[in-house]
Parts: C-alpha cells; structure tokens; sequence
C-alpha cells in the first residue's frame, strides 16, 4: 500500500495550526486554574483556596500559561505573515458583510463570518493584555505602571478576553471538525510509517541480528 503524502506548505500549515491549537489549549486550561483559583489572600484568611496545590505550584501553573500564550501569539503572528494577504481579503469580507455591503450569504455563513470575528478580537486583545503583564514589573494586582488602563482593568480585560476566546474557539472547532480531522489524519499518514514500513523494519534488524 503506498504511502500517503501532502505538500510541504500544507505540512509547514498545519504544523502552524498545530503550535497555535496545543499554545492555546495550554494557556487556556491554565487561564481556568487561575480563574477559579484567584491570587490573594493568606494563611486562615477569606480566601478558601489559599495554598492549594493542583499538580503544580502556582508559579508553575503561572509559567505554562505565560509562555504556552506566548508560543500561540508566536504562531498565530506566523501564520498571518505567511497568509497576509489571504487574511486582509478576509478581513475585507467580514466587514462588508457585518456592515451589510457585501455578497449576500446564507445564515450559516453570517454565522461564521461572526465566530472568526468574535475569536479575532477577543484573542487580539488577550494578546495585548497578556504582553502587557510579560513585560509589567513584578507587583501585587494594583501595581503599576498605567499603560492606558490601570493593572486590575487589564486583568480583567485578559481574563474575559480569554474566556471570550475559548469559547468562540471551541465553536470554531466544532463547524470546522470534518476539515481538522480529514487534514490531520492525512498529514499523520504521511510522517508516521505505515505498519508494513514497521514490519520491514523489524525483519531487517531479524536478519541482521
């Protein structure tokens, strides 16, 4: 049976999307521990979570979520470089479209014009807000500098940003399933061996033992 192959730009693609999906969903499920989990408080204080440990220390929990956010802003600045003007086209459409001037289209397509628009504005301003605290001094959540807004308004638009951008995501994954997994599985077709590359292999080392 031959084996199955892809071009190297949808490999290059898909490994994009790859680092996007796996910095997302690590910066996500960290952004929910610290959603439930608010810093604060101290021994025998108000906050009943106070000293908790979930798998990992907080700081811990705190540099998966910093640097994973990072790895999918990485990947996500990569992918717009590489698909410029393919995003810009895009851009285009959705406004012409929400404002009304553009190709008429069913609901299905409004409908998702509007999920990549709410998951584009929500994860550019989780992005901002989340550079914001990368390079923020070190300080309780009323610390400063003001940058515009002052560090609780930036928590705050980092936290619903975020949860904005999950769930836009989780809906994005869900009408575009079939397309996810069709590629998926075609890639990993064609980098993994297949079982009868396995078992020549294992035959060659037979014979050679």
């Amino acid at each position: 049976m031959a084996k199955a192959t892809v071009s190297k730009q949808t490999l290059k693609n898909w490994l994009i999307d790859a680092s996007v999906f796996v910095g997302g969903l690590i910066a996500g499920l960290t952004g929910i521990y610290f959603l439930f989990l608010p810093i604060g408080g101290y021994q025998g204080g108000r906050n009943p979570y106070y000293g908790v440990t979930i798998l990992f220390e907080r700081r811990t929990w705190d540099d998966l979520h910093t640097w994973f956010g990072v790895l999918m802003i990485a990947a996500v600045a990569i992918h717009f470089a590489i698909h410029w003007s393919w995003v810009a086209s895009m851009v285009k459409r959705m406004a012409r479209t929400l404002i009304g001037r553009g190709a008429h289209m069913n609901r299905r397509g409004y409908f998702n014009v509007l999920v990549d628009a709410l998951v584009a504005v929500s994860f550019l301003l989780a992005a901002i807000s989340g550079i914001y605290f990368l390079f923020a001094p070190a300080g309780g959540r009323q610390a400063t500098p003001i940058f515009i807004f002052d560090r609780r308004t930036w928590d705050l638009i980092h936290t619903w940003s975020g949860v904005t951008m999950m769930a836009a995501a989780v809906v994005h994954f869900a009408i575009h399933w079939g397309w996810v997994t069709k590629v998926t599985a075609k890639v990993l077709a064609a980098v993994l061996p297949t079982r009868q590359q396995a078992g020549q292999r294992s035959l060659s080392k037979s014979a050679s033992a």
